[in-house]
């Protein structure tokens, strides 16, 4: 059986290995949660990692994505195509393209409702480039929180991390101070749920 409290207890302590965050090795953060996963585990973390590589996100990933078995995958690439087709179809608009150009469609989704996609219009508006990246990487870093609400010791928990770790790392190189920002706060997160946790076990 995995023991997913050990790893999320270890989350933390991976990451106060670089404690000026600017040195943060996500690679090696991901490694370290990879040798403690089950086989079974691993591949639910590749198939989330497949994501984040422009050469594999096609239609046909997104398909197997929101058919897969495991919840996070499937609701996260949900939400993450939703952003994906709301971004491009502005774009579109401002650059006076066809409005689905480059868009990717599933068939049966064509009508499905996106709760995000005020928020993200308005983010998209704004003028300032940084500012607006923020604005979607908050949101994707909201969308993880509420995934995994009710997730503390399991899977969801640990793809949930790693998706953020991502959001952490992708700021690290575009704006450190943000990238430093983030980082503290994923550590705060982090060991916040997992010490309410505990005391909810206690109790």
């Amino acid at each position: 059986m995995d023991n997913y409290e050990y790893i999320v207890a270890s989350l933390p302590v991976l990451r106060q290995e670089d404690v000026r965050a600017e040195n943060l090795d996500a690679a090696g953060l991901v490694d370290g949660i990879r040798e403690q996963l089950s086989g079974r585990d691993q591949v639910l973390l590749d198939f989330l990692l497949d994501g984040y590589d422009p050469d594999k996100l096609n239609k046909d990933f997104y398909v197997r994505a929101l058919a897969h078995k495991n919840r996070f995958l499937r609701e996260w690439f949900s939400f993450d195509l939703d952003l994906r087709n709301t971004t491009v179809a502005y774009l579109n608009r401002q650059l006076r393209r066809e409005e689905d150009r480059d868009m990717i469609v599933l068939e049966g989704r064509e009508e499905a409702e996106f709760p995000e996609q005020a928020t993200a219009e308005t983010i998209l508006q704004g003028i300032d480039i940084l500012k607006r990246e923020r604005g979607l990487d908050d949101l994707r870093w909201s969308k993880v929180d509420e995934i995994t609400i009710q997730d503390y010791f399991d899977i969801e928990a640990i793809l949930g991390f790693v998706a953020k770790l991502k959001i952490i790392d992708r700021w690290l190189q575009l704006d450190p101070e943000t990238g430093r920002v983030l980082f503290r706060r994923m550590v705060e997160d982090i060991r916040s749920t997992y010490d309410n946790k505990k005391q909810d076990i206690a109790i």
